[in-house]
């Protein structure tokens, strides 16, 4: 996303540092402490005075051989669009992975459950990155598999997404795969977004463009049945605001690849006077030339607003980061309807004070 956050984050939520082992060993306890129940299977976090509060992860069907003791986790269920739809938010490594957040991430599982009562019903988690930092692709798998649980566990969703740099060799392609095979106790990540937006490290518009419609065309001929989110720039920020910042877009070449378009309309980076800062003109425009330049008037479509909302003022820790205002949100909400979107989320859960979270809980949550 266009946002970064600083690189520490205060410990808003819990108390103590970040210890991956507590997580590992969090996680083992799902694997560990199996009852039967019903024909099923109920896995439940062992309980003490290190580990989260208890977890229930709901009954499933399993594959089980008493006689063999072989126990095998419930198959996934298939994937579909329905992620897309609805009231989303969204989360990034810098407010919860400790490699980008520090040993107190903004950001934890726990905070799922606030999530859920304000009617959110998924989560978009960058769960992946391309630097010194991610080493192994993913973020902490241990850290993933909480995240991924105890979402399903209070009927989040959740949507994995990663922000691909269009290098030379297979990085982008191997981590958006990982992403796809990440699996723990027979749940995965429930759909997968790509962060189209990357144009630093030299690469040309040419070759950016060619290696974009690659990766879209590799991850959707080995997952044909895997629906894929374009996270995308806004059109009117490419082809009104900043001609330059991307031209060329290969919108028709990479339009088989995708399944639901996710366009960054981040209003509050534009001003009144540019006729796109009130919350609506900047969606419904950018919804409206999107679905022309790929040539489909139904497209499916998730604008994602932001930043934010803490009544404009700016962030504290970013004065260049504006934040959008409670009554920009309703114009927010009038463009999602206007351009009849399958789902809306404003960028990003931190950014949003009290006041904007109840206020997007009554035009979206419900």
């Amino acid at each position: 996303m266009f946002v970064r956050k600083p690189e520490t984050g205060s410990d808003l939520v819990g108390s103590g540092a970040y210890d991956p082992t507590m997580r590992r060993d969090t996680i083992l306890a799902w694997f560990a402490t199996v009852a039967f129940v019903g024909g099923g299977i109920a896995y439940v976090v062992a309980t003490s005075g290190t580990t989260p509060p208890p977890l229930q992860v709901s009954a499933a069907p399993v594959v089980a051989d008493i006689r063999s003791g072989v126990l095998a986790a419930p198959v996934p269920p298939p994937r579909t669009i329905d992620p897309y739809r609805g009231y989303g938010t969204w989360v990034d490594v810098f407010d919860f992975s400790p490699p980008y957040a520090g040993p107190s991430p903004s950001l934890r599982t726990a905070d799922l459950q606030e999530m859920a009562a304000a009617g959110v019903t998924t989560v978009y988690l960058q769960a992946a990155r391309l630097d010194d930092r991610s080493p192994s692709g993913l973020e902490d798998r241990w850290l993933l598999a909480e995240w991924l649980l105890r979402a399903h566990d209070v009927g989040i969703e959740v949507v994995a997404w990663y922000l691909p740099r269009f290098g030379e060799g297979t990085g982008d392609v191997d981590r958006v795969q990982a992403l796809i095979d990440f699996e723990v106790l027979g749940q995965r990540f429930d759909g997968i977004g790509i962060d189209i937006e990357w144009t630093g490290d030299g690469v040309d518009d040419e070759t950016r463009n060619g290696r974009l419609v690659a990766l879209g065309e590799t991850v959707k001929a080995a997952n044909p049945d895997v629906p894929l989110g374009a996270i995308v720039l806004p059109p009117v920020l490419i082809e009104v605001v900043n001609e330059d910042f991307w031209p060329g877009f290969p919108w028709q070449e990479i339009s088989p690849s995708f399944d639901v378009w996710l366009p960054m309309t981040y209003w509050s980076f534009r001003s009144d006077a540019s006729g796109y800062g009130d919350g609506y003109s900047y969606v419904e425009e950018s919804v409206r030339r999107l679905r022309n330049n790929i040539g489909d008037p139904d497209a499916l479509v998730h604008p994602i607003g932001g930043i934010g909302g803490i009544d404009g003022i700016d962030d504290p820790d970013n004065p260049a980061e504006p934040l959008a205002t409670i009554a920009e949100l309703d114009n927010f909400a009038f463009a999602v309807a206007d351009t009849a979107s399958i789902g809306a989320s404003v960028y990003d859960w931190n950014t949003l004070d009290d006041a904007a979270r109840v206020r997007l809980t009554e035009l979206f949550g419900s």
